[in-house]
């Protein structure tokens, strides 16, 4: 079976659209980045590193450090699919993040975002 294009997708090539959308509503870029190292546990360094090195999505979640797993709090539909409905593991880490980054526009507040109450 053909892999989804959006692994073979260098993360940096798409998370200046997750700045901009973010931006777009007020939002910080230190803001998503608080965000992708909460659901990913890279250091804000090693992050960097993978935008360096043109890191595609698949190797940037397999290589991530530590994965949350409060991100399995994460619930609602992102692009039309609702996310617990989704079977494929990577696409759920990367539907994770755009829900992350949906819910960041939408002006919620970082402590829910990151399911810190609840």
């Amino acid at each position: 079976m053909a892999k989804h294009r959006i692994y073979t997708m260098t993360f940096a090539s798409v998370y200046p659209h997750y700045l901009a959308k973010a931006e777009k509503k007020g939002r910080s870029k230190d803001e998503v980045d608080e965000i992708i190292r909460w659901l990913t546990g890279y250091s804000q360094k090693a992050f960097e590193a993978h935008l360096e090195k043109q890191t595609n999505f698949e190797t940037f979640f397999e290589k991530a450090p530590n994965l949350n797993p409060l991100r399995t709090l994460i619930k609602g539909v992102i692009c039309g699919v609702r996310i617990e409905e989704i079977e494929d593991p990577l696409m759920k880490e990367v539907r994770y993040l755009d829900k992350l980054i949906d819910e960041l526009a939408k002006g919620r507040p970082m402590d829910k975002i990151l399911r810190k109450e609840g």
